[in-house]
């Protein structure tokens, strides 16, 4: 007789996830937001996502969609934002930051491409290290599924994106691409605009892939990505384009009850700049030549390891993790400057190398009950070498500048300390306190830069920014509702400060000739910055179908510029708004369709550091209404700044002011599994 084997048995299906560790258990005593994959797709542009969280500051209120390459910095919690930003941003455990000047380019990640992300706030020690001063940027790349989002809006905008993952054999593939493009829009309006003013158009691709390999009981992630942006900065004859590449592999193991759990990191990052400026004559009818930084190559690569170890006894569970990490940059401005006769006369060569290298312990300890203590230390030493500065006469080929800067070195000891204390099942109170650095960037250091007629120097001799804080906090969730506030006060010293120094006309030994209306600023370590601010979040689900959120954040922040800059005692710095706040509501209107509002509102704000150029107040409403076909397919309608408010992003010496996005309607569709 036939024997007829039994079917094989059905082995449950192993999904392959990015090498990355869990979020660790001590977060929870510290100030963390987790956006979700749900809140991010909503949202075209990750910055704008961030956004939505009111302690969150976008450098001169402009986002990505008109954002010079330079400003688009980020800080969180406004108490001094900068375009270099003060928040450190990481993919994975990659950092995003530029090598050369710290800001981040939005459009590299798509917000397809993410399952979720973590706002930190407060100065990270532990594992997050240099250039976490007012916190950090967790963000977590997908693992599984895909979504693809197309749309038109007005003004030639365009946007298609995908993000999506396959299984091939036992390796997971992730992609991600993104193009994007606008005709944009003049941010100078009314009578003040003329015919120097131009759109501030935008294209913009980028793309990743990744692939997730199991070798044994670890997982290895190898991750390539590349972006390119090319934009027109406002004014007749200036533009900016960015470029750059990626590359990381990581392997990580996760811990479990009976062995400890590692990750190893290395990657590397490759940039490039090219930033054109003008001189804009006294009637905005013409602009002249003013700078051509042509090429602006920038190399940054690190390494990072981990190992953590989870002990779960009868009294507590503890989580311990130790590790190192270590991250050099290098990188150099060439320009073209001094524009007589029809021509540039000299041309400019500055540059040199950075490095930050640390070893960190951390630390959680959950009593299983209303206790969780959570803890860091963090050792760093951090160099500038190898910088320079050549300027020479394109006529001649002589010298007129030939600077070589001294090395210089240093460390700082970080640390961190939370403890929260559940009060029943709904409640919590948590209290904590920090310290962070951010050693300045290549660009502070060593690229001076031009925006219209405002000129602003380098400082090779930037020490690096510290930051100390103490922060407590309370929350409460309910079934339906949550509640949290926060309450914090930090210091940042030696706080690094675009410091004007003089007005034009006027010619200025380095720096050249100011025009009227321009002002000479120069990067400097401008004393202390101290802040005491308040964070309110809520939310609540007002049926099933109904929900709203709202948050608010008040910080005051003050400068002391000591004997270094005393005019500076008193005011508020740059940028640093005192209110902000969010709102929004979301109703599931029918089965299929979903509507949605969100409010923004921020009190003004200063766009210099002498506080005499004020950016007013503003507020916008955008809207955005869902109808989902079926099960994998979206349509959506949306209305930025529906308003159409003037919001104030900047102001010139003369007074004229640049505004923001004007009120925007786009159409789209979204494809999702």
């Amino acid at each position: 007789m036939l024997q007829v084997p039994p079917p094989p048995a059905q082995l449950p299906e192993v999904v392959v996830t990015a090498a990355r560790l869990p979020p660790a258990a001590g977060e929870a005593a510290f100030s963390v937001i987790r956006i979700d994959a749900a809140e991010l797709t909503t949202q075209q542009r990750l910055d704008e996502a961030l956004a939505t969280v009111p302690a969150v500051s976008l450098f001169r209120r402009t986002s990505s969609l008109s954002a010079n390459p330079t400003t688009q910095g980020i800080s969180l919690r406004a108490i001094a934002p900068s375009g270099a930003g003060r928040t450190l941003v990481t993919l994975d455990g990659v950092p995003l930051n530029d090598p050369f000047g710290g800001w981040v380019i939005w459009s590299q990640v798509p917000t397809e491409s993410l399952s979720s992300l973590d706002i930190v706030r407060g100065s990270g020690a532990g594992p997050y290290g240099a250039g976490a001063l007012t916190g950090v940027i967790t963000l977590r790349e997908r693992d599984d599924g895909w979504t693809v989002d197309g749309a038109l809006a007005e003004r030639g905008g365009l946007r298609l994106a995908g993000s999506g993952a396959a299984g091939v054999g036992p390796v997971r593939i992730v992609g991600s691409v993104l193009h994007e493009a606008s005709d944009g829009y003049v941010p100078v309006r009314g009578p003040d605009a003329g015919a120097a003013d131009t759109p501030l158009d935008l294209d913009v691709l980028s793309s990743a892939l990744r692939a997730d390999i199991p070798v044994a009981a670890a997982t290895v992630s190898l991750r390539a990505s590349a972006f390119e942006e090319d934009r027109g900065s406002g004014l007749a004859g200036a533009r900016a384009t960015a470029s750059g590449n990626a590359v990381s592999a990581t392997a990580a193991v996760q811990p479990d009850a009976d062995s400890p759990g590692w990750r190893l990191q290395v990657w590397r990052r490759e940039s490039d700049l090219a930033n054109t400026s003008v001189a804009v004559a006294a009637d905005r009818s013409s602009t002249t030549p003013a700078n051509d930084q042509y090429a602006t190559p920038a190399t940054g690569w690190g390494l990072n390891a981990a190992l953590r170890r989870v002990v779960v006894s009868g009294i507590a569970r503890v989580e311990w993790e130790v590790g190192v990490d270590a991250r050099f940059n290098e990188g150099q401005t060439n320009e073209l400057f001094r524009y007589m006769g029809g021509a540039f006369t000299r041309d400019r060569a500055a540059g040199g190398e950075t490095s930050v290298a640390g070893v960190y312990a951390e630390g959680a300890w959950d009593d299983s009950g209303p206790w969780l203590v959570a803890g860091g230390l963090r050792w760093d030493a951090w160099t500038n070498t190898d910088g320079f500065r050549l300027e020479r006469d394109l006529a001649t080929g002589a010298p007129t500048l030939n600077e070589t800067d001294p090395d210089r070195s240093g460390d700082v000891v970080s640390a961190r300390l939370g403890v929260r204390r559940a009060l029943g099942e709904d409640q919590a109170l948590r209290i904590s306190a920090y310290t962070g650095f951010r050693p300045a960037t290549l660009n502070e250091l060593h690229r001076p830069f031009r925006v219209g007629n405002d000129l602003t120097e380098a400082n090779a001799a930037l020490e690096p920014e510290r930051l100390t804080g103490v922060e407590a906090g309370w929350s409460w969730t309910g079934d339906r509702a949550s509640l949290g506030a926060t309450l914090f006060r930090t210091q940042i010293e030696d706080a690094i400060v675009n410091v004007t120094i003089g007005e034009g006309p006027a010619t200025f030994p380095r720096a050249g000739f100011v025009p009227l209306g321009g002002v000479l600023r120069q990067r400097q370590n401008a004393g202390t910055i101290e802040a005491t601010g308040l964070e309110i979040e809520a939310e609540a689900d007002v049926t099933d179908a109904l929900s709203v959120r709202a948050a608010l954040s008040a910080t005051d922040a003050r400068v002391d510029g000591g004997a270094m800059a005393p005019q500076l005692t008193g005011l508020r710095p740059a940028q640093a708004p005192v209110w902000s706040a969010v709102a929004g509501v979301d109703w599931q209107a029918t089965d299929r369709l979903t509507l949605s509002a969100d409010l923004r509102w921020e009190s003004k704000r200063y766009e210099d550091d002498l506080n005499s150029r004020v950016l007013a107040a503003a507020g916008t409403i955008d809207l955005r209404a869902d109808w989902a076909l079926n099960a994998a397919t979206t349509l959506w309608v949306a209305a930025d700044n529906l308003l159409d408010e003037y919001v104030e992003v900047s102001e010139t010496g003369t007074g004229v002011a640049g505004f923001g996005p004007p009120r925007t309607v786009g159409i789209g569709v979204t494809l999702s599994r």
